[in-house]
Order: C-alpha cells, then sequence, then structure tokens
C-alpha cells in the first residue's frame, strides 16, 4: 500500500469526522482537533500508562500464541497420527467466539494481567494453529525427500523445510488476527480491573463524561491495532520478502 494512498484515506476520514460533528453539535462527539489535543496532553500521564499496559497484553499473547501454535501446527503438519487426534478438537473450538468465555476466564483466574492474556491468547492461538497445520501439510512430499536424501533429520527438516514454509502463513494468521485481539482486549479491560485501554475509555464516558479524554482512549486504541498490524505486515514483507517480487 502506497503512503500517499493511506495520507489521502487518512484526511477523508478526519475531514468526515469533522463534518459529522458539526453535524452533530454535541459535546457526545466532539471534533477531530479537540480529540487530538486531549491525546497529546494525555498521552504522558494517564493515557499513556494505560496504552503501555494494553500494549504488554497484547505483546504477551502474540509471543504466546505463536510459541505454542507454531510448533503444534508444524508437528500436526507433519504427522497424520497427530493430525487425527488433535484436528477433532480444534474443529470443535475454533468456530466459537472466545469472547464468550471471557466471564469464565476472569472467574477462574480472577483480576490481574494473566487473564486478559490468556483471552487474546485463545484467539491467536487458534488461527496461527490452523494455518500453520494447512500450510505444513501441503508442502509437496518430493520437496521433502529431496531434503531426506541429503542427509537432514527431523530437526533439520523442521528448521529448512517445515519453519520457512510456513512462514508466511504465520505471519498472515498474526496479521489477520490484530483487529480481533485489540476489540477482544477492549471487552477484557471492562472486567475485574483499573488498568488498560479498555478501562480508561469506559470510565471517563460512562462515569465522569469526560468525552474528549474517551475519544483520545478511542484513538490510542485505534493506534495500537494500526500499528501492531503495520509491524506484522512489515515483517511478513521483510522475512518471506519473495512473495512480494514482481
Amino acid at each position: 500500500m502506497r503512503r500517499g494512498a493511506l495520507a489521502l484515506a487518512a484526511l477523508g476520514l478526519l475531514l468526515a469526522w469533522q463534518l459529522l460533528a458539526w453535524g452533530v453539535h454535541r459535546p457526545l462527539l466532539p471534533g477531530p482537533f479537540v480529540v487530538f489535543q486531549t491525546f497529546a496532553v494525555e498521552l504522558p500521564g494517564e493515557l499513556g500508562a494505560n496504552l503501555a499496559v494494553s500494549l504488554w497484553r497484547v505483546l504477551a499473547s502474540i509471543a504466546l500464541a505463536l510459541l505454542l501454535a507454531v510448533p503444534l501446527g508444524l508437528v500436526m503438519g507433519q504427522s497424520e497420527r497427530v493430525n487425527r487426534v488433535v484436528s477433532p478438537v480444534i474443529y470443535l473450538l475454533h468456530p466459537i467466539p472466545k469472547v464468550v468465555f471471557v466471564p469464565i476466564i476472569l472467574l477462574f483466574f480472577g483480576i490481574g494481567d494473566f487473564p486478559k492474556i490468556f483471552i487474546i491468547f485463545l484467539i491467536l492461538f487458534f488461527q496461527v494453529l490452523v494455518l500453520v497445520r494447512d500450510q505444513a501439510a501441503a508442502i509437496r512430499p518430493e520437496l521433502v525427500d529431496s531434503v531426506r536424501s541429503l542427509g537432514a533429520g527431523r530437526r533439520a527438516l523442521f528448521r529448512f523445510v517445515y519453519f520457512p514454509a510456513t512462514l508466511p502463513a504465520v505471519l498472515t494468521a498474526l496479521r489477520q488476527s490484530i483487529g480481533t485481539a485489540v476489540a477482544v482486549l477492549y471487552v477484557a479491560e471492562l472486567f475485574a480491573t483499573q488498568r488498560g485501554l479498555g478501562y480508561y475509555i469506559y470510565v471517563n464516558g460512562s462515569t465522569f463524561f469526560d468525552y474528549p479524554k474517551m475519544y483520545a482512549g478511542v484513538l490510542a486504541m485505534s493506534l495500537l491495532g494500526v500499528l501492531l498490524y503495520f509491524a506484522a505486515d512489515g515483517m511478513h514483507r521483510r522475512l518471506c520478502a519473495w512473495q512480494f517480487t514482481t
């Protein structure tokens, strides 16, 4: 995506926001200038602290999901026996919206960072696992046989065949899941916590009725999702450059 097109899209959205704020003409919808000013004032203080907490929760969830889902997906894609055992469980659990588990997880694990991280981890885990498994299973047998004929063992096959072949699937799954992960983070931070952007948005909007601060929190959470998406997209383009050559 070209930077110029992105800049024009951003300007178009800001213009639409400002026109809508003028049309509504109520404190409920402040204009972008007011929100950006509040964002700049709040970022070094309370907003920045809550943004850091939310960022930590998302990054920890991503790291945990990749650490567990990638090896399991590779094993399932390589081993028909393991795939037969695990796939029925994945088939049943994957379609369930993980947000429905929020009250249950909070009930069992209480407050703190872990239940929020675990909720986001569930979303990312299944997305990455399914794509990695399918990609690993689709690797041509002759490619595996040719590398094995050179004396490569199971570890070498994972390192030089399966992992490089499934890396695009990992990064694609990560990029596709970020928006959902941030949305679920907001829901998770509404319960049993006093830290995070979800809490910041809810308190300022529903308790203090400070709408500029509420929209500053929405802006911060939106930027969190956008920047993480761009980071995943940049990693994809850098690590899988052969997919983007013309």
